[in-house]
C-alpha cells in the first residue's frame, strides 16, 4: 500500500495549495445558485442525499454549470470530471465510449458488456449505440466514480453516469433556442410543459441538431464529421396526493448524419495512398446507409407508504437499431470494408422500498432485465479476395436483489454497508463464415451465393453470478467538514466474442468469465471559510481481476483470416486522486477547479496468441488513462443593460494515453489542453437570453479513436478519428 500513501500525499499536497489560494482572497458568500456540496442534492444512493454525505465519489453538474461552460452533449463530461474519459466511439457518430479510473469498453460490438452504466431518469441504458445524448431538457447529470456493483449492479466497475432530466412544474412552462455556428451549424430546441388540471401535467422537448462536416469524403464527395440528429421527448405526470407519483416518458433519438470513416495516418501499401492533409478528411471509398435509432419508455410510480416507508416502481422498454459502415483502410480499395447492422432491445424493471428511520436510512429493491443484442457485419477483405461475414446475437436474462443502509452510530459517526446478488442467464449464438468475392455477403444485402469455409458456428449458454459488497464509515468533522472511507466491489459480465474464429482460435466457444474490480477509497468533502469554498476530494485504490481483453489476430496465407481472441488475460493496479472544487472569490468571480491524477499498471497480460500462454504485461500499457486530467474555469457576473452578463473562460488538460494497450508511435496522443469561452446575457425578466460559445479556440488537433491494422495484408491500414476543431456559434433563448 505504498503507492497509496504516495498518492494520499499528493492529493492532500494539491489540496492544499487550492484552499490556501481561496483563504487569500477577500471574499463574500455564494449566490442562490445551489453549487456547495451541502446544497447540492443527489441520487447517488438511489435516495435524495446532500453531497456532502454521500460516501461516494461523485461529480455532480447542474444544467446552469452546463450553459454556462457551453456544454453541447455528454460528451462534455470528459473535460470537467475527473479521471474520466466520455468520447464518441471511432467510426460513429453517436455511440458511446466511457472510462472512469481507467475502467471501461472501447468495443462497442454488440455482447460485449460496458465498463460505465449509463442511466436515463434511474433507467439502465445497456447498449451504446445511440447513447451520445445531447444535453437538452436536463436537471443535472451525475458522474460516480469507482464500482457501483450494490445499488447499479452489473457492469458498473468503472461508475455510473446518470443523466437526470427535469420534472414538470405546475406552471405552464416555454423554451426556445435557435443556433447558428461554424461550419453551417444550425440547432433548434423546443420544450414546452402545461399542467391540463391541479393533478395532471404534460410536456416535451424536441430538438434538431445540423451541422456540415468538418471535413469531406474526397472519394465520395460526402460530408465527413457532420451531424444530422432529431430528438424527442415527452411525458406525462399525474400526481393525486402528496403520497403518490406517477410518471410516463418516451424518448427517441434518430442519427442520420453520414459515415465516419476517420484519417488514414501512414501512407498504403498498395495503390500509393497518403494520408489526407486535413485530418477531418478520408478516402474511404464504402458506400451505405448510415443510420441510428434508438427509443425508449418508461412508467415511474413512487408511494409514500408511510412517513419511514416508500415504494418506487420503474418500468422501462428501449430498444435500438443501426446501420453503419466503416472504410478501415480508409481508400476507395476494397481492402478493408466494414458494413455493419445492429439491433438490441431490452425490458428493465426495477422495484425499490426506500426506508428512513430516526437514525438510519436506506434502499432495498428488485432488479430484472430481459434483453436481446444482435448484429451482423462484413470484412471485405479485397486483398484476400474474400469477405468474412460474422453474424450472432446474445439473450440475456439478468435478476439481482439489493440493499444497502445507512446508520448514524453517533451524531458525528455513520456507517454503511450494502450487497448485490446478480444472476445472469445468457445464451450466445456465433457464425461466421468465409465467403468468395470482394463484395458484401449475402448476411449484409450481398449476392447470394455459397459459402466457401464455416469458420464459427455455435450456440453456447452460461450463468455467471455474482456478489458485489459495499461498505464505508464516514465521520462528520463540523457542520461543514466530512470525511469517509469505503471499500466496495462491481463486476462485469461474461460472454462469447462475436467476432471469434473458432478456425484459428478453438478456445473462442468457451467464451470469458467475468471481470471484477474492488476499490478502497478514502475522501473528504465540504465547505469553508464560511461556504466561500467547496470541495471534493477522494483517493482510490483499485484491484482489477480477469480482465477482459481483446487481441486481435491477423492470419497469412496458407492460414487465412482475421479475428479477435477475448480471454480473462489481464490484471491490473490502479490509484490515484481526485479534487473538485468552487470557490466564491467576490460577489461577481466565482472558480471551478478539477484535478484527476491516475496510475494504471498492468500486473499481468497474458496472450494466446502465439499457442502458448505468454505474460506480455512488460510492453502493454492499459488504454484511455492519461496519468493528469484538469479542468479550470472563471465565471464573471455583472450587471449589463439591467441583465445578468456572465462570462466563463475555461481550460481543460489530458496528459498523454495510450488507444491501444499496445502502445503504437502513430496513434498516441500527446497530452492536450482545450480553451473554451462561453458569453451569455441573461434580460433582467429573465425571459430572453443571447449566447456566444467558442469551443476549442487553439484548434487543437487531438486523436480520440483509431484502429490499427499494420502491414501489408490489409494495406498498411492504420487511421485515426479527432475531436472537434475550433468552433464557434451563437444562440437566442427565449423563456416564460
Amino acid at each position: 500500500m505504498n503507492k497509496f500513501v504516495k498518492t494520499a500525499l499528493m492529493a492532500g499536497a494539491a489540496w492544499s495549495a487550492l484552499s490556501t489560494f481561496a483563504m487569500a482572497q477577500d471574499v463574500a458568500g455564494p449566490g442562490d445558485e445551489a453549487t456547495s456540496v451541502d446544497e447540492i442534492v443527489v441520487t447517488a444512493r438511489r435516495r435524495d442525499e446532500a453531497l456532502k454525505d454521500v460516501p461516494i465519489a461523485v461529480s455532480a453538474i447542474s444544467s446552469e454549470r452546463l450553459d454556462q461552460t457551453g456544454a453541447s452533449d455528454i460528451t462534455a463530461l470528459q473535460q470537467q470530471t475527473p479521471n474520466a474519459t466520455v468520447q464518441i466511439a471511432r467510426g460513429s457518430n453517436s455511440t458511446l465510449i466511457s472510462f472512469i479510473r481507467g475502467v471501461g469498453q472501447q468495443d462497442p460490438l454488440w455482447g460485449f458488456e460496458p465498463g460505465v452504466g449509463l442511466y436515463i431518469d434511474d433507467v439502465y441504458v445497456a447498449r451504446p449505440q445511440g447513447a451520445v445524448l445531447d444535453i437538452f431538457d436536463v436537471n443535472r447529470i451525475e458522474v460516480l466514480r469507482g464500482p457501483q456493483g450494490t445499488l447499479y449492479g452489473r457492469n458498473t466497475i468503472g461508475g455510473a453516469i446518470k443523466y437526470v432530466t427535469k420534472r414538470l412544474g405546475n406552471e405552464p412552462s416555454f423554451l426556445g433556442r435557435g443556433t447558428i455556428g461554424s461550419y453551417d451549424q444550425r440547432d433548434f430546441l423546443m420544450s414546452a410543459s402545461v399542467p391540463l388540471s391541479d393533478t395532471f401535467a404534460v410536456g416535451g422537448a424536441v430538438a434538431v441538431y445540423n451541422r456540415d462536416g468538418f471535413g469531406q469524403n474526397l472519394t465520395t464527395g460526402q460530408e465527413h464529421y457532420d451531424k444530422d440528429v432529431k430528438a424527442f421527448r415527452a411525458s406525462a405526470e399525474w400526481t393525486p396526493s402528496d403520497s403518490f407519483f406517477l410518471r410516463l416518458a418516451y424518448d427517441r433519438v434518430e442519427d442520420d448524419s453520414s459515415p465516419r470513416h476517420g484519417h488514414r495516418e501512414v501512407n498504403s501499401t498498395t495503390g500509393g495512398f497518403t494520408p489526407p492533409a486535413d485530418i477531418y478528411d478520408t478516402q474511404a471509398g464504402l458506400t451505405g446507409e448510415q443510420s441510428v435509432v434508438t427509443e425508449g419508455v418508461a412508467l415511474t410510480a413512487e408511494y409514500v407508504l408511510s412517513d419511514s416507508l416508500t415504494f418506487k416502481s420503474i418500468s422501462a422498454y428501449r430498444s435500438g437499431d443501426t446501420q453503419t459502415v466503416i472504410d478501415f483502410d480508409q481508400t476507395p480499395l476494397p481492402t478493408l470494408d466494414v458494413p455493419a447492422i445492429y439491433s438490441d432491445d431490452q425490458f428493465t424493471q426495477e422495484l425499490q422500498l426506500l426506508f428512513t428511520g430516526e437514525r438510519w436510512s436506506g434502499v432495498a429493491g428488485l432488479f430484472y432485465l430481459d434483453g436481446t443484442s444482435s448484429g451482423v457485419f462484413d470484412t471485405i477483405a479485397g486483398n484476400l479476395g474474400v469477405v468474412i461475414a460474422a453474424a450472432g446475437s446474445v439473450e440475456t436474462e439478468s435478476f439481482s436483489a439489493f440493499a444497502d443502509f445507512s446508520f448514524d452510530l453517533s451524531d458525528r459517526l455513520h456507517a454503511s454497508i450494502g450487497g448485490r446478488y446478480t444472476r445472469d442467464d445468457k445464451t450466445g449464438e456465433v457464425f461466421r463464415a468465409f465467403y468468395l468475392g470482394a463484395t458484401r455477403s449475402p448476411l449484409t444485402g450481398g449476392t447470394p451465393r455459397a459459402i466457401l469455409q464455416t469458420r464459427t458456428n455455435y450456440t453456447a449458454s452460461d450463468t455467471f453470478e455474482q456478489f458485489t459488497p459495499r461498505a464505508s464509515i464516514s465521520y462528520d468533522f463540523s457542520d461543514d467538514l466530512t470525511g469517509y472511507a469505503s471499500v466496495g466491489q462491481g463486476f462485469k459480465s461474461g460472454g462469447w466474442d462475436m467476432r471469434g474464429d473458432a478456425f484459428l482460435v478453438p478456445q473462442t466457444v468457451n467464451g470469458y468469465e467475468p471481470e471484477t474490480v474492488t476499490t478502497y477509497e478514502i475522501g473528504l468533502k465540504g465547505s469553508a471559510f464560511d461556504r466561500r469554498l467547496s470541495f471534493a476530494s477522494a483517493v482510490f485504490y483499485s484491484d482489477f481481476k480477469d480482465q477482459q481483453i481483446t487481441t486481435q489476430q491477423v492470419a497469412t496465407p496458407p492460414a487465412t483470416g482475421i479475428a479477435s481472441v477475448v480471454d480473462n488475460a489481464g490484471a491490473s493496479t490502479i490509484y490515484g486522486f481526485e479534487l473538485e472544487g468552487t470557490a466564491y472569490l467576490t460577489d461577481s468571480l466565482t472558480s471551478t477547479v478539477s484535478l484527476g491524477y491516475l496510475k494504471n499498471e498492468f500486473d499481468e497480460f497474458i496472450t494466446l496468441v502465439t499457442g502458448t500462454p505468454v505474460d506480455i504485461s512488460n510492453s502493454r500499457t492499459p488504454q484511455n488513462s492519461p496519468e493528469w486530467s484538469a479542468f479550470w474555469s472563471l465565471t464573471h457576473s455583472s450587471t449589463v443593460a439591467g441583465g445578468d452578463l456572465r462570462i466563463t473562460p475555461s481550460v481543460s488538460y489530458r496528459s498523454d494515453f495510450h488507444l491501444f494497450d499496445a502502445p503504437d508511435p502513430v496513434l498516441d496522443q500527446d497530452g492536450y489542453a482545450l480553451v473554451d469561452l462561453a458569453i451569455i446575457w441573461r434580460a433582467p425578466s429573465g425571459a430572453y437570453e443571447f449566447g456566444v460559445v467558442g469551443r476549442n479556440l487553439t484548434d487543437e488537433e487531438y486523436k480520440v479513436g483509431g484502429y490499427n491494422f499494420a502491414g501489408a495484408t490489409f494495406n498498411n491500414s492504420i487511421s485515426a478519428f479527432y475531436g472537434p476543431p475550433r468552433t464557434v456559434s451563437a444562440s437566442v433563448t427565449l423563456r416564460f
